[in-house]
């Protein structure tokens, strides 16, 4: 306790050198908010960073948005929608007062030259979250006809990420290569005032905004000034900053400082209603000894998820025995088995005993003279306590794993190879649809489908899903993928992980949003008490 107490002192020194005093005289309306990695630009077209997302919407807009529910869709830039028969044609009609900070008016232009220049770059991202788009057309200044070749049944739930932020494309062309690093020009709360990058983000209040999600008790405009982004890579020093008022808002909390943090009457400490983002380790099930299923479901049931809920993260986090949140759109709860997942060692060791896995003198199982030697790529953090509590738990059935640790500039590389037999990831996701379609198509190999999962009966149903023109026949079809990669067991699902918001001495409490991990989401919840 006494060491944890220095640490913060120690932080707190720190953070001071490093933070302007967000208080300071003539800065009332000003805060900081403190996070731990910045994003290479601003761009939400070739960014899928958490960094990105999470100013992405504070100074951006969508046409529609998702309610705290991660559910319901809600106008935005769109007011309303209507969507054809054959769920070819959504057509969305615009509000008519929405400017972007420049002052330049909305239109529907606007929409059609952002997707388009979206799928026109070379290095443009997730381009399938656009759906497959045969023409987006302007019809007048104020209705937007977004036509697809196919189906898209969460097309909708795929807009209300930042991916689909809408763009002033003249800005785009007018800055090319510096776009979202001197300049972006947006119809969010908050715009773009300046940027240094690994240091801090700058924005300011958006006076004309008034079309905030209706879900908020504030539409617009922003109850701040300005928002100031930084970038405090060091545990210690966020929560000292958050208890110091050297840092105003933070969602970059270290686990074992929630408790304190809860207990300290000048400091909230919020969470979203719903909040859908998985860790997991993978198997290359293409790798020899992985490619058996029989050894795959002895190391799930291996695994004790209680114990790393409650250890690395600190009792915050839920023990996962599925691949997706129960909660989310389309979880296929009535076919999924978790008895496959979960903690039984006895189980585990009973099973390889049947395949032919005997134990050896040395503690470690073999097979006709192969040794049960297993090489996992981890990232470099929490993923460390929890790879060597997994190393612990296999260790115990007579599994060697050799663990291999990457900084975040390495791994993304190293993933892409095929010299792993387990590899360790989390992601956000909005619906099981959401995350089928990102880790199951054969054609996602080698990434992010690092499994090799290529089964044609999985694309047919991934593509019946994203082709329904009801939630029923979506539901069924996803269902179906659930239980196939469930019951292939090609996951080790480890813990759903929270999101707790920090609000300092200063704040009212933040009303926290689950959306791709950016908890802040449109910032219109900040406000000085």
């Amino acid at each position: 306790m006494e060491l944890r107490k220095l640490l913060l002192r120690a932080g707190a020194i720190a953070l001071t050198a490093s933070l302007p005093l967000a208080a300071s005289a003539g800065a009332e309306t000003s805060i900081s908010v403190m996070r731990t990695i910045d994003t290479d630009r601003y761009d939400p077209h070739t960014s899928t960073s958490r960094a990105t997302a999470e100013v992405m919407f504070m100074m951006g807009d969508t046409l529609v948005a998702l309610a705290p529910d991660m559910k319901e869709i809600r106008p935005l830039l769109a007011e309303s929608w209507t969507v054809s028969e054959d769920g070819k044609l959504y057509t969305f009609k615009l509000r008519e007062d929405v400017t972007f900070c420049s002052g330049k008016k909305l239109t529907a232009a606007d929409v059609k030259a952002t997707i388009d220049r979206w799928l026109a770059l070379e290095k443009g991202v997730v381009k399938n979250r656009a759906g497959d788009v045969k023409e987006i057309r302007a019809v007048g200044d104020y209705v937007v006809e977004y036509e697809l070749e196919q189906p898209y049944s969460e097309l909708l739930y795929q807009m209300t990420q930042h991916f689909h932020t809408i763009l002033n494309v003249d800005q785009v062309n007018e800055l090319g290569d510096d776009f979202g690093v001197k300049g972006f020009d947006g119809t969010g709360p908050y715009c773009f005032d300046n940027w240094e990058p690994r240091n801090q983000l700058v924005m300011t209040k958006h006076d004309a905004y008034k079309w905030g999600p209706d879900f908020y008790k504030n539409t617009g405009p922003a109850k701040l000034d300005k928002v100031v982004w930084k970038i405090v890579p060091e545990d210690n020093n966020r929560v000292a900053g958050i208890q110091t008022n050297q840092g105003d808002v933070t969602q970059y909390l270290p686990y074992w400082s929630v408790d304190q943090l809860q207990a300290n009457p000048q400091i909230s400490v919020t969470s979203p209603p719903y909040y859908f983002w998985t860790y997991y380790v993978g198997f290359k099930i293409t790798r020899d000894i992985v490619d058996n299923i029989e050894v795959r479901k002895a190391l799930n049931l291996a695994v004790d998820q209680k114990a790393m809920a409650e250890g690395p993260f600190f009792g915050k986090a839920a023990p996962a025995y599925a691949y997706t949140h129960s909660g989310t759109l389309d979880y296929a709860a009535d076919l999924i088995d978790e008895s496959l997942f979960g903690y039984d060692p006895e189980k585990a060791a009973a099973i390889l005993d049947a395949d032919g896995w005997k134990m050896g003198d040395d503690g470690f199982r073999v097979k006709d003279g192969k040794k049960l030697e297993l090489v996992a790529y981890s990232f470099s953090n929490i993923w460390r306590q929890v790879m060597e509590a997994l190393q612990g738990d296999l260790r115990k059935i007579g599994v060697d794993l050799k663990v291999e640790v990457f900084d975040a500039t390495v791994i993304w590389g190293k993933l892409k190879t095929q010299d792993f037999d387990l590899y360790t990831m989390s992601y956000p996701y909005v619906s099981a649809g959401d995350a089928l379609n990102l880790y199951f198509p054969s054609a996602n190999m080698p990434t992010p489908n690092r499994m090799n999962w290529d089964n044609a009966q999985t694309d047919a149903w991934l593509k019946e899903g994203r082709g329904a023109l009801t939630e029923a026949d979506r539901a069924t079809a996803y269902g179906k993928v659930q239980k196939q990669v469930h019951d292939a067991v090609v996951w080790i699902p480890i813990v759903h992980e929270p999101m707790f918001v920090a609000a300092g001495p200063r704040l009212k409490p933040v009303e926290a949003h689950g959306i791709y991990g950016a908890g802040l989401y449109k910032g219109l919840s900040l406000e000085l008490k």
